[in-house]
């Protein structure tokens, strides 16, 4: 997934998507969560997570980049 172009809260909304999809596949495949960084995830989830950790990312930086255009 591409998200160059994307403003902040197109990327937090595909956030929020992914990271619930994440959450529901993992708890489908009877892992908590909060394993992700201890274990070998399979491939649908491996992608999930990679894309996750890359928008979390990208908002950081846009949040570093621009800090008064941060809302509450």
């Amino acid at each position: 997934m591409s998200n160059e172009g994307a403003g902040p809260l197109e990327l937090e909304d595909r956030l929020r998507e992914v990271e619930a999809s994440f959450v529901r596949q993992m708890r489908e495949r009877g892992f908590e969560p909060a394993q992700a960084e201890n274990i070998a995830l399979p491939g649908p989830l491996a992608k999930l997570y990679a894309e996750r950790e890359e928008l979390r990312a990208v908002l950081e930086q846009l949040k570093a980049d621009h800090p008064l255009e941060q809302r509450d």
